[in-house]
């Protein structure tokens, strides 16, 4: 054994824990740098990408100041501030001083759906080359960057793609070669890449409650002819790829092996717990999440959900009838979401109905609001069960 003073190290022991890290590049998931041509045409192009994306997906852009830009510090940076916002009528203005690594980049673009790169100045995961005859030795330099290229553009003073380039893409015949001017197939490209983008859908069925109030396991109670944490797992089935049922670690034995779950390890923190162990374990995942706890509830209010689900907020909720908030127990958490939860949780809060209330969502009117009726004690136990015998025999 080695031992270090506050750091112990022994032999095939890992000094970090496994963790499923998000497959983000060096800003967000879905990361182009658009490098080889003029910075100018670069952030032309930029902007009619963005121009037309924006209505559908979050948008963000990458550069690096040019010789002649302004280069001076603005507002009170100059004089020793190390963040300086101004809160702008149509807009937020942030200055930052310090440095950026890549752990703060990432942090600062994840609510970005599509981010675009200056390849000239900064890397990017995937890569759209332009060949132009004007920076050819520019981007021979950088030819190293060019290691996921998904597109390939010809400059008006360019008519055929560099050797060097097809030595390093040896795939180059197969993507798409386009004229740098031809904007409309360029913009297809990038539509169908986000539309390919969306994250899979998996659902979580939240059983992991002591059910305190109501004296005894919630989600083994027998409504529709099978313990109710698996009545709705099966409901999800239909609209995710993986159902999981969400539960304490004590719990994990009892759960029937038919059915996948998933313990806590955010433990004491109730459902909110529950969303971020589901992130840890899967964080690529958006989490199509329902309390077991809602014995009225029908297929058509999930279907409902998932076919106006937007992918580009964090969540997609209901509006609750009886106090018009967001319903955070019947939601589809995006992976966006993740990070957002977890600054939440930095801050002393545990609330997913506040992440809602303050977070950019998509919030729905549910189609039939007894759907959301939740049973948390013996008294709500029988105002169901009226309910539900009215319905069987109407």
């Amino acid at each position: 054994m080695i031992s270090i003073e506050h750091n112990v190290i022994t032999k095939g022991h890992k000094k970090h824990p496994a963790l499923a890290r998000p497959s983000t590049g060096n800003f967000g998931r879905n990361e182009w740098a658009l490098i080889g041509g003029q910075c100018a045409a670069i952030k032309l192009l930029a902007d009619q990408i963005i121009n037309t994306l924006s209505p559908a997906c979050k948008c963000a852009y990458v550069d690096t100041s040019h010789n002649d830009d302004i280069i001076l510090q603005p507002g009170r940076l100059a004089n020793g501030a190390v963040i300086d916002y101004t809160d702008q009528i149509d807009y937020r203005e942030i200055n930052y001083k310090t440095e950026f690594n890549p752990f703060k980049l990432r942090e600062t673009f994840a609510g970005a759906d599509l981010v675009l790169v200056n390849g000239n100045h900064h890397q990017a995961k995937a890569q759209v080359v332009i060949i132009c005859e004007s920076k050819k030795a520019s981007l021979q330099k950088r030819v190293a960057q060019v290691n996921n290229v998904q597109m390939i553009l010809l400059a008006d003073d360019a008519n055929e793609v560099f050797d060097f380039i097809k030595e390093v893409v040896p795939n180059w015949k197969v993507l798409p070669l386009y004229r740098l001017g031809e904007i409309e197939k360029i913009i297809a490209f990038f539509e169908k890449q986000m539309q390919q983008a969306k994250p899979v859908l998996n659902g979580l069925v939240l059983a992991g409650g002591k059910s305190e109030r109501m004296g005894f396991d919630k989600g083994g109670v027998n409504w529709h002819g099978k313990e109710q944490r698996y009545h709705i797992a099966d409901m999800l089935k239909p609209f995710c790829k993986e159902v999981f049922i969400s539960c304490r670690a004590d719990q994990q034995q009892e759960i029937d092996g038919h059915y996948a779950s998933l313990p806590d390890t955010f433990t004491r923190l109730g459902p909110f717990g529950a969303i971020l162990s589901a992130f840890r374990e899967k964080p690529d995942s958006a989490w199509f999440v329902v309390a077991c706890d809602l014995p009225l509830l029908s297929e058509k209010t999930l279907k409902y959900l998932t076919e106006n689900r937007n992918s580009s907020s964090i969540a997609t909720a209901y509006q609750s009838s009886f106090d018009d908030f967001p319903e955070p127990l019947i939601t589809i958490w995006e992976p966006k979401s993740y990070p957002v939860l977890l600054s939440f949780l930095s801050q002393g809060y545990s609330c997913p109905r506040k992440v809602l209330i303050n977070s950019d969502i998509t919030l729905l009117e549910v189609p039939n609001p007894d759907d959301l009726t939740n049973v948390n004690t013996p008294e709500d136990l029988e105002k169901v069960k009226l309910l539900l015998h009215q319905t069987t025999n109407a």
